[in-house]
């Protein structure tokens, strides 16, 4: 058997979504990054926009089709949840965005279904979006 490849994805964890206005607290692992009251371990900031939330909203789409092994879960006006696999390994992060729209922020948190250490790889990918967004933002005012 492929253990290696078969067996590094899980079900979608049951924490996921908004509870209270909030995205759920990362675990002690240091395998999860979170914009929203979290340690400085974890901590990373949220996106920020100007302008209309649909606007951002479709470019944060394209930011995030525009990388590779994406898949968007669930997609509604304040809250999308998007799985990422990795090339090699087929590992499975689940990344969610939260859009508070009184703010113009959109907080995130990335985070690893299985093992303890990602080798830093949520929170690449999380800066990897916010560069992304940040260039088609100012792409898109020019």
């Amino acid at each position: 058997m492929l253990w290696g490849i078969s067996g590094c994805s899980s079900g979608r964890p049951h924490n996921l979504g908004l509870n209270n206005k909030l995205l759920a607290a990362c675990p002690a692992s240091p395998n999860c990054v979170l914009s929203q009251k979290s340690d400085s371990r974890h901590q990373v900031q949220p996106l920020s926009y100007s302008g209309p939330l649909e606007a951002a909203s479709e470019l944060l789409q394209q930011a995030i089709n525009s990388m590779s092994g994406t898949q968007i879960i669930t997609q509604d006006a304040s809250y999308w949840h998007v799985e990422f696999t990795t090339r090699w390994l087929r590992f499975i992060d689940d990344v969610e965005f939260y859009f508070v729209e009184s703010e113009a922020l959109i907080h995130l948190r990335s985070a690893s279904r299985l093992g303890y250490w990602d080798l830093g790889q949520n929170r690449k990918r999380v800066e990897e979006i916010r560069f992304r967004f940040e260039k088609l933002l100012k792409d898109n005012r020019a």
